[in-house]
């Protein structure tokens, strides 16, 4: 019979946080438990990274950066999550270890995470304040869904069938379809 961990046993985010796993080791707070991360695939690796080189270039002088996926981010008390992808436009809080002001996240689905990316997180995402945009990148199909913040609480949801441009209007950018799923 399995056991079900007390609340006692939960930990708050800021106490995940003490916590010291060393370089070899990625994990997430999930509603109180510790939730082990396992590595991506080189296709994955690939478009993180040129998220990151657009962004990084687009973003240079903007007071925004992009963090590649060992930047924290506090959706709730008890959960902490490392996006993919997450554009920050403000100083990080909590030791340099969280992110304050993400405005872009941005999670590469995995037949691993799909499940989690497309429910509990982005449920949370969507619930900070300061996240406009949402961008869930689909390797296998090459396709986009975008959730856009249209006012509190509401959100424009779109999802691509074909090709297209990733349009960013908080950050004031368009990412080619062509950057985002390049292999060269």
């Amino acid at each position: 019979m399995a056991s079900r961990l007390s609340d006692s046993a939960l930990l708050t985010a800021e106490q995940f946080l003490e916590i010291e796993f060393g370089p070899d080791i990625k994990a997430e707070l999930d509603n109180g438990v510790i939730r082990m991360m396992a590595g991506g695939t080189i296709t994955h690796s690939t478009i993180q990274g040129n998220f990151m080189r657009f962004l990084g270039n687009a973003l240079r002088g903007s007071g925004c950066r992009p963090h590649a996926s060992d930047a924290a981010v506090r959706t709730q008390a008890a959960s902490v999550r490392y996006p993919d992808i997450t554009v920050d436009c403000g100083a990080s809080i909590s030791d340099d270890k969280v992110l304050a002001n993400p405005r872009m996240v941005v999670e590469i689905l995995s037949p691993s995470t799909r499940r989690d990316d497309l429910g509990v997180k982005l449920d949370e995402y969507r619930e900070i304040e300061t996240v406009d945009t949402i961008v869930l990148v689909d390797p296998e199909t090459e396709r986009l869904r975008v959730l856009q913040r249209t006012g509190p609480g509401a959100w424009a949801d779109r999802s691509f069938a074909e090709p297209a441009d990733l349009e960013l209007p908080s950050l004031g950018l368009v990412m080619p379809y062509d950057e985002i799923f390049s292999d060269d």
